[in-house]
């Protein structure tokens, strides 16, 4: 689905991306694990556009995203839940949702999507016509998956969808991506909580200072003597 090609991107002279290479494919979760400052959502911001490469290549579905305009791949079927959740404050968790479908005109399905958010996220439901910016932290970060699930994308991407959430809302809403993607999408995760994000994870990518320096199953990561030591605590 997405190749990413020898991909170095700079800031000021300094390179944040040194020439790394990963592949998402079609239906799979695809998880790019490192501490603060590795690459990761320098690496999510290139595919989206919003980071012009130095160069390298980015192949979705054949198409060059480095070429493609931030606001035309919506329509090529990617989403992007953002760091932070961004969900719009003043506005109500129906209206929230209803912005993720901007691009559509099909009403019928925006009613049937709107459903099935409400089925995998049922205190949105009850929330409906709440203010998003008094739900909480996890309830945000709910409404910023819904919102991005409502323009129906093939891929979607999630930039640190744990932070900041209590242990019990981390496992409740893997198991939500893990559902999503059961149901046939495929998801880019970027993540810090290395724990959670390889145990759904089909394939993980290690990333530090810029460069890749593992690659293997999820599994197979979990149980890697270097990778317990450095992201998942010895007693793990």
């Amino acid at each position: 689905m997405i190749k990413i090609d020898n991909l170095v991107v700079s800031y000021g002279g300094i390179e944040a991306l040194k020439g790394i290479s990963l592949e998402v494919p079609s239906g799979k979760i695809v998880t790019l694990v490192g501490a603060n400052g590795a690459g990761k959502s320098t690496t999510l911001k290139s595919i989206v556009g919003l980071v012009k490469p130095k160069s390298g290549s980015i192949d979705y579905e054949g198409i060059d995203l480095t070429k493609l305009n931030t606001e035309n791949m919506v329509k090529k079927g990617i989403a992007l839940v953002p760091e932070g959740r961004r969900v719009f404050a003043d506005l109500t968790v129906l209206e929230n949702l209803k912005i993720g479908a901007y691009s559509r005109k099909d009403r019928t399905g925006i009613s049937e999507d709107l459903e099935k958010v409400y089925s995998l996220f049922p205190r949105l439901k009850e929330r409906t016509w709440q203010a998003a910016g008094t739900l909480s932290g996890g309830e945000q970060q709910m409404l910023a998956i819904g919102r991005a699930l409502m323009s129906r994308p093939k891929l979607i991407m999630m930039d640190e969808p744990s932070l900041g959430l209590a242990p019990i809302i981390v496992k409740e809403l893997f198991g939500i991506i893990k559902k999503i993607n059961e149901e046939g999408m495929t998801v880019l995760l970027i993540e810090q909580n290395a724990n959670a994000a390889l145990k759904i994870a089909d394939i993980g990518y290690i990333m530090e200072t810029g460069r890749i320096t593992l690659k293997g199953t999820g599994n197979k990561l979990l149980n890697n003597e270097e990778i317990k030591k450095a992201y998942l605590g010895e007693s793990l």
